[in-house]
C-alpha cells in the first residue's frame, strides 16, 4: 500500500511539473536528458518568460576585427546546424559515440559556462603545425594513422564545433585547421549562432573544470 501511495504521489508531481511548464523545446519536447562528464543533465529552457540576459551575451557590437561576422560556410562542404539539431546530436550521436561536441573557445571560457556534454579542444589545437600535436588530436577524434602518415577517417567522429557566437573566429578556425590537415569536411557541422544563441534562448547550461585535449 505504502509502495502505491508512493507512485501514486510521484506521478501526480511528475504531471503537475508538465502541467506548469510554459516553454518547451519544441511543441512536442519538453526537455532532453544527456550525460556530461559523467553527470546527468536534463536540457530544458528556462521557464520564467520575463527572463533577461544579463551577462556579457548580451552585447551587439565587439570590436571589428578580431570579432567579426562570420559565414555561414567557413570551409566548402561543412554542415550547418541549429539548436534542434543539435539537441537531436546531444541525444543520438554523442551517446553512441558516434560524434563529439567541441567547444573550440579557449579553457577559460569553456570552464565558465558551456552546452552540456561539450568537450573542450582550444582552436589553437587545431591550428598548430606541429605534426605530434595534429596526430595526437586526429587518434582522439577516432582516426587511424597509416603508415605513409597519412590517416585513415573512415571511423573519425563527426564533430559539432562552436564558440561564442556569430561574431567569433575561434570555431571557423579550428575547422580550417582539421581541413587543412585532411579532416573530411563532411563530418563537421557548424554551429554558428555558437553559445550565444545557445543562451538567448534560455537552455540549460554547464559550469566545470575542462576536460581539455593536451598537447
Amino acid at each position: 500500500m505504502k509502495t502505491l501511495i508512493f507512485l501514486l504521489a510521484a506521478l501526480s508531481t511528475l504531471l503537475l511539473s508538465e502541467e506548469t511548464r510554459v516553454v518547451n523545446l519544441t511543441a512536442t519536447t519538453p526537455s532532453i536528458t544527456t550525460n556530461d562528464h559523467g553527470h546527468k543533465i536534463t536540457i530544458e529552457r528556462i521557464q520564467d518568460t520575463e527572463y533577461r540576459l544579463t551577462d556579457d551575451f548580451t552585447k551587439t557590437s565587439r570590436v571589428c576585427p578580431p570579432f567579426c561576422i562570420q559565414p555561414i560556410k567557413p570551409v566548402p562542404g561543412v554542415h550547418n546546424i541549429e539548436e534542434l539539431e543539435l539537441i537531436d546530436f546531444i541525444k543520438n550521436k554523442i551517446p553512441s559515440k558516434k560524434g563529439l561536441l567541441i567547444d573550440a573557445r579557449l579553457r577559460s571560457w569553456y570552464e565558465s559556462e558551456t552546452i552540456p556534454g561539450a568537450i573542450n579542444i582550444p582552436f589553437k589545437l587545431a591550428t598548430n603545425d606541429n605534426p605530434k600535436v595534429i596526430s595526437k588530436l586526429f587518434s582522439l577524434l577516432g582516426a587511424k594513422p597509416n603508415a605513409d602518415g597519412t590517416f585513415d577517417f573512415s571511423k573519425a567522429k563527426e564533430l559539432v564545433v562552436f564558440c561564442n557566437g556569430v561574431w567569433c573566429e575561434q570555431s571557423p578556425a579550428f575547422m580550417r585547421g582539421l581541413v587543412k590537415n585532411g579532416y573530411p569536411a563532411e563530418k563537421l557541422y557548424f554551429y554558428r549562432s555558437g553559445f550565444q544563441g545557445w543562451k538567448i534562448l534560455g537552455l540549460t547550461t554547464v559550469i566545470h573544470k575542462a576536460n581539455e585535449a593536451k598537447k
